[in-house]
């Protein structure tokens, strides 16, 4: 019987580096897309689907990630009082159940594999979704939701991918693929950060993945790969040939929000699907491209 995919990791225990000075005082994953933090598109899209419990893996001065979805009596008060009832119901969505998120805290940056392995008393003996908000998917349907249905059709382990060029795989998890019918692909192998001349394809790993609860089992052995870290990608390799393994090539486009260009690019393409601020984003975008 396959069980049902009810449950998330999403592993915020970075530094966000790359983004200082705008990341000193505040997480990463609390920079806004438009007017949205990134953690709450991870949230929405994992409730689209079917995801009802989550586990943030975080570190020292993360804490408004916890604080953005808990009732903020004052504000909701304030907003009711001036019947601002518009302005309340965007606060809808960034209100969970009680009880259905908790946090680990990962004390050392010891790498994804070691972050995930932080989650295990929350994975217990299910099978659950990764999901890094790094990653941005703007897709008509739910780019978890399309993992999801992967998983309830083969009970296996499934992971997104895109093809990236030949000479950047040394930046990815890279798979080596079996049979492929031009969406679903066949994993039998999987690499870390592979050069160019030895990668097995140009199919790389996005920051979405459903995973069964055997893998905590690899990563516990604290194993080191690239980097000196323990990788997920490494793990995940152990349960090839054990269990169904497969990649998704998803519908849609993916920004690495961990990256300032794809950051910039994620804020327009976002802004532009949008009613309310799209028409008004297209116009002054011609001041600055000529179209």
């Amino acid at each position: 019987m396959i069980k049902p995919l009810r449950k998330a990791v999403l592993p915020v225990a970075g530094l966000g580096t790359r983004f200082l000075p705008a990341t000193k005082a505040i997480a990463k994953e609390m920079m806004p897309v438009v007017d949205k933090p990134l953690i709450q598109y991870a949230i929405e899209e994992a409730r689209a689907a079917g995801i009802e419990q989550f586990c943030m893996v975080t570190g020292r001065g993360k804490t408004a990630l916890v604080e953005h979805f808990d009732i903020a009596f004052e504000l909701e008060t304030t907003l009711r009082e001036r019947h601002k009832t518009e302005t309340l119901a965007l606060l809808a969505d960034t209100q969970v159940e009680p009880g259905s998120l908790v946090t680990v805290r990962q004390q050392e940056p010891l790498g994804l594999g070691h972050a995930i392995w932080c989650a295990r008393a929350f994975v217990g003996d299910d099978p659950f979704a990764i999901m890094l908000p790094d990653d941005l998917v703007l897709s008509e349907t739910a780019c978890l939701r399309q993992l999801a249905d992967v998983y309830r059709d083969t009970g296996g382990n499934v992971v997104a991918v895109t093809e990236v060029p030949k000479e950047h795989t040394n930046r990815y998890g890279i798979l080596k693929i079996g049979k492929d019918d031009g969406k679903l692909v066949e994993v039998l192998g999987l690499v870390e950060k592979p050069a160019p001349q030895v990668a097995p394809s140009n199919l790389s790993i996005i920051g979405r993945y459903v995973l069964l609860p055997e893998v905590i089992g690899h990563l516990a052995r604290m194993e080191r790969g690239a980097g000196g870290e323990v990788q997920l990608t490494d793990g995940m390799a152990k349960l090839i040939g054990e269990q169904p393994f497969h990649g998704l090539r998803y519908e849609g486009n993916r920004f690495d929000c961990g990256d300032k260009i794809g950051f910039l690019e994620a804020q327009i393409a976002f802004a532009l699907k949008r009613s309310d601020v799209g028409p008004a984003v297209r116009a002054f975008l011609k001041n600055y491209t000529g179209m």
